[in-house]
């Protein structure tokens, strides 16, 4: 996957730096995003931005350990890959100690690619970009993470990841309201092979699902009646019915490592009058974001459009009163990719949509007096509107 690199080499001209480093393992983002590579130990990637190495454009090198040369030569987007030995590391550490022996070697190696000036990401560990700078090559903080902007537009291959993973959770939520079809009610409690119906349980099978599908995820959401009144309550105990009950799974790739993010709520039974017409207004409120999304709007006019439906129906929301505990206490959407919440936001804070960019859109509306409603969908902003990655139905009701 070839990647536009152009805004981080302006960034790079901009803070007056020769390079971006990146000093972490392959669960990072950035660090998986620059140097396409994924291991399960730190590693450093240099970017080094056009016009510093004679008559090259701008590069990407890997310093790896020697357990993970061979591999990260194999599959990784680097220029080149390069082992501590190149450097002689483990002669520096037996000389100058652990922390100062690494430092030196990767200053080495900077320098070795014309490098003495970095900018590392916010969040780089502290220790190396200390080390960096006893060794004389000057480190500036990222406060902005621009690498972050660079991966918010989406390639076509990237957007082909992130729409298998979204398949993958659709089967699983699939999986999810199967449960729910399934289970008999007995004194208000969902029950399922003459057990009661957990959250636990429908979690369990949730991931059983997703395994098969070659994805993974650490946490999801089945929360019922009080406990979807908070939008981040993972839910727990036996499902009644008549109570709303929000599913939200947000996988992640076992081999790409993209992210997909999706929401439904469905109730087993009769819902009250009051739940319906949420639903109805977050269906609304949904159709309504879509509508707004295309490439040049920004995101605050995205959730500007949900928070009007609502507050036209005289619903409160965290536009209106910041103080708010109930109603729509959340933003609209973020970005997915190879972190699950990622740049843009749809929220109050202004940040224009590009074509390319993946973004949920998840309205929702939140009291433990009723429960619980929201309903998600991934998209893509193009041109002219968007492109719906979700392919999933949307419907409340589930008859016992």
């Amino acid at each position: 996957m070839n990647l536009d690199l152009t805004t981080l080499d302006a960034y790079c001209r901009e803070a007056g730096v020769d390079g971006y480093l990146v000093d972490a393992d392959g669960e990072d983002a950035t660090q998986r995003y620059l140097s396409g590579f994924d291991a399960p130990d730190p590693y450093v990637t240099l970017y080094v931005r056009d016009g510093v190495a004679e008559g090259e454009g701008g590069s990407t090198h890997l310093l790896v350990s020697a357990l993970e040369y061979g591999r990260a030569a194999e599959e990784s987007r680097g220029d080149s890959v390069e082992r501590g030995s190149a450097y002689d590391a483990q002669r520096l550490v037996e000389e100058y100690g652990q922390h100062e022996g690494s430092d030196r070697a990767v200053a080495a190696f900077c320098r070795a690619h014309g490098v003495e000036s970095v900018a590392m990401p916010e969040r780089a560990p502290l220790g190396p970009a200390e080390g960096l700078r006893e060794q004389d090559i000057d480190v500036t903080v990222d406060r902005d993470d621009r690498v972050e902007r660079v991966r918010a537009v989406k390639t076509e291959t990237e957007i082909a990841h992130i729409r298998e993973a979204q398949k993958a959770n659709e089967r699983a939520m699939a999986r999810a309201e199967e449960l729910l079809r399934e289970a008999t009610v007995e004194e208000g409690v969902l029950h399922h092979d003459g057990e009661p119906l957990t959250s636990e349980r429908v979690r369990t099978e949730i991931e059983i699902a997703l395994l098969h599908d070659g994805c993974a995820l650490d946490e999801t959401i089945v929360a019922c009646g009080a406990d979807a009144a908070d939008p981040h309550d993972r839910g727990s105990g036996p499902l009644r019915a008549d109570e709303p009950i929000i599913v939200d799974i947000f996988p992640r790739s076992k081999s790409t490592g993209y992210f997909a993010d999706m929401t439904r709520t469905f109730c087993v039974g009769t819902p009250t009058d009051r739940a319906r017409e949420w639903y109805d207004l977050t269906l609304a409120a949904q159709e309504a974001a879509l509508d707004a999304i295309e490439a040049g709007v920004s995101g605050s006019e995205v959730h500007g459009a949900v928070c009007d439906v609502y507050e036209d129906a005289g619903l409160p929301t965290l536009r209106a009163d910041d103080a708010a505990e109930t109603g729509f206490i959340h933003t609209t959407g973020h970005g997915v990719g190879l972190d699950i919440h990622e740049y843009p936001r749809l929220s109050t804070q202004d940040n224009e949509l590009e074509a390319g960019m993946v973004v949920t859109v998840e309205p929702g509306l939140y009291d433990p007096a009723v429960g619980g409603v929201r309903i998600e969908d991934l998209v893509v902003v193009r041109e002219d509107g968007v492109e719906n990655l979700t392919d999933y139905p949307k419907q409340f009701d589930i008859d016992v």
